[in-house]
């Protein structure tokens, strides 16, 4: 298409489109820079046709919450965060991380069964075949062309595989995490 047939507004168009490609699709970004660079031959499909985005779904908080509300309740979680720890020593701190992690860890061991998205040790070399997961596994380096892509992997990955949250009483209002405590 000459550029006399772009008016404007369309090149402006193209140019926000093309900016949010190149900071979301790193392939598209380092192919865009081959381009540039003189390095990428037109005339061979090196720019993969980019996948759609996801339709956005609304979710309900309600399982977050109380997922946030146990992980205070057992390990005092959002008290840690909220907590100013820039006037505590690192032994102080250390110290009440192990809490903190001693509780958190109990409430997902107890309500989660969370298992490695791969089998094999971290530092085997892989084969990812055409088709992979690409929400299950994370391409990093250098990126280029098409699968199967032979790689290291560097980290397994977690995945929930079994969630066992309690019921919730009607009318519990789970934005209250903690209530407050008042002594008398």
């Amino acid at each position: 298409m000459k550029q006399s047939q772009l008016s404007f507004f369309n090149r402006l168009t193209l140019a926000l489109r093309v900016f949010g490609r190149i900071l979301t699709h790193d392939e598209f970004a380092e192919n865009l820079l081959r381009l540039e660079r003189g390095e990428l031959d037109l005339s061979t499909p090196a720019v993969p046709e980019l996948p759609k985005p996801a339709a956005l779904r609304q979710t309900l908080p309600d399982s977050a919450l109380q997922l946030l509300a146990l992980l205070q309740q057992e390990g005092r979680f959002v008290d840690f965060l909220k907590e100013n720890v820039t006037a505590y020593s690192d032994a102080e701190i250390g110290g009440a991380a192990r809490v903190v992690h001693e509780g958190c860890y109990k409430v997902i061991r107890d309500h989660f069964q969370i298992d490695p998205v791969r089998s094999e040790t971290e530092g085997v070399q892989l084969t990812l075949p055409s088709g992979f997961d690409a929400a299950a596994v994370r391409l990093t380096g250098n990126v280029v062309g098409q699968p199967p892509f032979v790689g290291t992997l560097m980290h397994r990955g977690w995945q929930v595989t079994a969630i066992k949250l309690p019921k919730l009483a009607e009318g519990h209002d789970v934005r209250v995490l903690a209530p407050a405590e008042v002594e008398l």
